[in-house]
């Protein structure tokens, strides 16, 4: 129960992008298309888990130990880019359709105060190894809910007669806000 309640504070209370307002700049340039927007989802979902993994892992067992906590930035900076860039081999090797489709923003990836933050929340929650995974999946599960209700929102727009001063960004910003209210009003739940 204790993780099924992380796992859903990640995904919907905490999501980064809708209550916290962070990974924005992935979140308003895929959004445009649906079928990337799962894509992307899934990738900042398992590269946030994998990378919350390896972040915690060389934490506890390399910084803590020989005392090099004031490291923890810089390795985790590294091991995120470094994970990141074996990804987009992978995905260029073997899927050249989605990393056509992902263009610029898999790269991107790698810069994403989302996929920092919450290694770096994870140890200064002191999370064991177990919650630290929980949260990073909750998380990127939370990143990839809001960018396909962002997606499934902006494609339903392309019908819409849309004031031409609010197409593109502008609309995608109202959108943005509105779906924000909605998962702000989860906030004031009590977990139990």
């Amino acid at each position: 129960m204790e993780y099924f309640t992380l796992f859903m504070g990640a995904v919907i209370v905490n999501n980064f992008v809708l209550t916290r307002f962070l990974g924005l700049c992935i979140f308003f340039g895929v959004s445009k298309s649906l079928d990337a927007s799962i894509g992307m989802g899934m990738a900042v979902a398992s590269i946030l888990t994998a990378s919350s993994a390896l972040a915690w892992a060389a934490y506890n067992f390399v910084l803590v130990p020989f005392d090099l906590k004031f490291l923890t930035l810089p390795v985790f900076v590294i091991l995120i880019a470094g994970f990141v860039q074996f990804l987009e081999i992978v995905i260029k090797r073997f899927a050249p359709a989605l990393y056509n489709m992902w263009g610029i923003y898999l790269v991107l990836i790698a810069t994403n105060c989302v996929v920092l933050g919450v290694p770096l929340i994870n140890v200064e929650s002191n999370f064991s190894f177990i919650k630290s995974v929980v949260n990073a999946f909750g998380s990127g599960v939370g990143f990839a809910l809001a960018i396909i209700l962002m997606a499934s929102l902006r494609e339903k727009l392309q019908y819409a007669d849309v004031p031409k001063s609010l197409q593109g960004l502008g609309i995608a910003f109202i959108i943005a806000g509105m779906l924000a209210l909605s998962f702000l009003g989860f906030s004031g739940m009590i977990p139990m």
